[in-house]
């Protein structure tokens, strides 16, 4: 896993948990359409994966600067 994910929020986050707002916070969504470029780690993933329904995400393979 090296590279780079952009992640999209494409679901709001009205009415959804706590939990689910705080990590969209920690991944850098605040607004529906952002887009961001985040490292591809575990970790990440993982975050990815609490708020699958709520955002999309794709690999890209070019490196952060």
């Amino acid at each position: 896993m090296s590279g780079v994910l952009k992640v999209t929020l494409v679901k709001s986050m009205i009415g959804r948990p706590e939990k689910h707002r705080k990590v969209l916070r920690g991944m850098g969504l605040t607004r529906l359409n952002k887009s961001v470029a985040l490292q591809d780690t575990p970790s990440i993933r993982g975050m990815v994966r609490k708020v699958a329904h709520l955002v999309q995400a794709e690999e890209v393979m070019d490196e952060l600067k």
